[in-house]
């Protein structure tokens, strides 16, 4: 993929990646925001931000599923 950065982890450095979560601030907003949004009660502006969020949280995923690749990877030989 053309907007992506290939970089040389340590295996302690995948385990990091592999363990990261949404920082705290972050995920109690998006614990209010998703429960506003199921009672219908979110603006336009914060439907905008549930979308950025729900965004960032996808691509944490996937940072987090390729280290996971990686570590296995290395623990396998592959």
């Amino acid at each position: 993929m053309p907007n992506e950065v290939s970089l040389m982890v340590s295996a302690a450095g995948l385990t990091a990646l592999a363990d990261m979560a949404l920082a705290p601030k972050n995920q109690s907003k998006l614990d209010d925001l998703l429960s506003r949004n199921t009672d219908g009660a979110l603006t336009a502006d914060e439907t905008q931000e549930l979308d950025l969020l729900l965004k960032k949280i996808d691509e944490l995923n996937l940072v987090k599923a390729r280290a996971a690749v990686a570590l296995h990877q290395i623990k396998t030989g592959e």
